[in-house]
């Protein structure tokens, strides 16, 4: 391994992994750097994968239990291991990390395993887990450290009975109760999956909606989904003390409500992962968010050093920053970058989905005036009626003159059903692409069409008034 290298990953988690291998890809020398044992960073070894596995198991008995209502019940057994609901985290796991070591290994990537801590603004020291020292200098230095739960001192976590969204999966049992802080995407993402694996969930939020970052239709729908489950939400409140007593937790509100739980799980947000990075040495201050100041394509002050992924802030998903990552190389390319505002999709594995892109109805009304709304309900479509998933619905924000401005849409697959949307808002089309093209019967992406003829008969009465 060489002392002099043209980029320098630091982090190989999403967005450093596609960075590396974006750089190597165009035939420069790539060191990439982890402290973990293994790639993936938290994505892989305690986020998105293990919490997305145990979601699928949670998806599944949500499913049978629709499927099957009024022939049989199904319910977990009070003794299940949570352990048990996912036992196929290993291979998962095991799988993505070789995986990614091989794309690395072809494209010859270089790895060192070890912290790394800035020297200078091109030199990088790594100190390994002997305690072996390596010093290597960089043309180009990406920092892709990512972020870690954060834990406020006012919640005394002790990850057995009041746990972050780390330690979470580590419970050996399904607790009877739970109560979640926190109305963000970790903290409905949990709350959904305990919810429908039988656990009374309590999420406590000082915001009056959770979610308040989506359209507000969604986040009503997720409101309402989850508490017909059987879980509860409560806004507009702050907690003023947690504690565990005994085998209990017990939340005290501003209230004056005592909300009296097994488990209490902490999701109020991440932090971004810059101790011991020595970024001063490198002539990078962080904003008074505690995060990494970028601009558009990942650059900051110092125009060799980039960084991607959570350390730089919201929205802290996988799937932004491996396009960040690949950006950022770009840039320091001289390649072209695409404009990708408003074109990457917001997806929450929620139970069930929900998925966004574009503009909301309000931020669509409040740009272009005079806009039409068209919905479908997944219970008007036979896909839905079929599968059990009438509760779901597609909602598309249109321009005037016809172009797609934005798609919302709730329910299992939205997921999957959002890059339609996002196809056609890059390609900025209208929602003649809908209308004119067959879609496959029985199917959930007919709510497009169903929803783009709505829209449709809106624009024509309004043209023939």
């Amino acid at each position: 391994m060489g002392k002099n290298v043209d980029f320098l990953v630091i982090g190989g988690g999403p967005s450093g992994h596609r960075a590396a291998i974006q750089a190597a890809r165009a035939g420069k020398s790539v060191l990439l750097v982890e402290k973990g044992a293994n790639l993936g960073g938290e994505c892989v070894s305690r986020g998105t994968i293990p919490s997305k596995i145990l979601r699928e198991t949670a998806v599944h008995l949500t499913g049978l239990r629709q499927r099957s209502e009024g022939v049989f019940d199904v319910k977990l057994r009070a003794d299940t291991k949570v352990a048990s609901l996912m036992q196929r985290l290993k291979s998962v796991r095991e799988n993505n990390e070789r995986y990614m070591e091989d794309q690395l290994d072809r494209n010859g990537v270089q790895r060192l395993h070890g912290r790394a801590t800035f020297v200078s603004s091109h030199k990088i020291e790594v100190v390994s887990r002997n305690g072996a020292r390596k010093k290597v200098t960089a043309k180009h230095i990406v920092v892709a450290t990512g972020s870690r739960p954060w834990d406020p001192e006012t919640v005394p976590i002790d990850h057995e009975m009041i746990l972050d969204s780390d330690s979470i999966l580590t419970l050996i049992y399904l607790p009877k109760t739970m109560a979640v802080l926190g109305g963000g995407v970790l903290a409905c993402e949990f709350a959904s999956i305990f919810t429908s694996l039988g656990v009374e969930v309590t999420i406590i939020d000082d915001q009056p909606a959770p979610l308040d970052f989506l359209d507000p239709e969604l986040s009503s729908e997720f409101v309402r989904t989850f508490e017909s489950e059987g879980g509860r939400f409560i806004g507009s409140v702050k907690f003023e003390s947690v504690a565990a007593e005994g085998y209990e937790c017990k939340i005290q509100l501003d209230n004056g409500e005592v909300i009296t739980v097994e488990k209490c799980l902490c999701a109020l947000g991440r932090v971004a992962n810059v101790n011991g990075l020595n970024l001063k040495s490198a002539g990078i201050e962080l904003t008074d968010r505690a995060v990494i100041p970028v601009d558009e394509f990942g650059c900051t002050e110092m125009p060799h050093i980039y960084a991607v992924g959570d350390v730089v802030g919201p929205p802290a998903l996988a799937a932004p920053a491996i396009m960040q990552g690949r950006n950022a190389i770009r840039h320091a390319l001289g390649l072209s970058v695409a404009a990708v505002a408003n074109q990457v999709p917001i997806s929450i594995y929620t139970i069930p989905e929900l998925a966004s892109i574009g503009l909301t109805e309000e931020q669509a009304r409040e740009q272009h005036g005079e806009i039409v709304v068209g919905r479908t309900a997944f219970g008007e479509i036979a896909r839905g009626q079929i599968n059990g998933h009438v509760n779901g619905f597609l909602k598309l924000v249109v321009a005037a003159d016809g172009k797609l401005l934005g798609a919302h849409i709730a329910g299992e697959g939205a997921a999957e059903l959002i890059h339609l949307a996002q196809i056609a808002i890059c390609a900025n089309l209208t929602i003649d692409v809908f209308l004119q093209n067959v879609f496959n019967f029985p199917s959930l992406a007919e709510a497009y069409q169903v929803a783009a003829l709505s829209v449709s008969g809106q624009i024509v009465r309004k043209q023939v008034a």
